[in-house]
């Protein structure tokens, strides 16, 4: 008795239509986006928040182009909006610079002070000297 081998056929994997990928890298392409406007409509927000100081600025056209950028874009409703997000963003993409920075201004300021001390009673002593 010989032995037959038979060979099981499986459907092989289709393929997947360009359709189909064209449709995932789509879907991915929109739910990258919807990410991305979601963090920057949190970032705008916080960067909106407590706005009470007003400040006048001069920027290149470079800069000028990005904020309209953003005003076009109705991320943001004005150049102002646009600028005070872009500043918020930078300080918090640069937050250890400035941790670095303000530890340097407050040993600038406790150093002010000590001058100030030391020609204060210099002039005082001055003064006690001619009386």
């Amino acid at each position: 008795m010989s032995e037959t081998t038979v060979n099981e056929e499986r459907p092989a994997e289709e393929p997947e239509s360009e359709e189909t990928t064209d449709s995932k890298k789509g879907k991915d392409v929109v739910s990258m986006a919807s990410d991305m406007a979601a963090k920057m409509k949190e970032a705008l927000e916080q960067a909106l928040s407590g706005r009470a100081n007003v400040l006048m600025i001069r920027v290149n056209d470079e800069t000028l182009k990005y904020l309209d950028m953003l005003v076009e874009a109705d991320i943001c409703k004005s150049r102002s909006q646009s600028a005070a997000f872009l500043i918020a963003e930078g300080i918090k993409a640069n937050e250890s610079l400035f941790q670095q920075i303000s530890v340097v201004t407050e040993q600038i300021a406790a150093l002010r002070a000590q001058l100030r001390e030391m020609v204060q009673a210099g002039i005082s002593a001055a003064e006690g000297e001619t009386s």
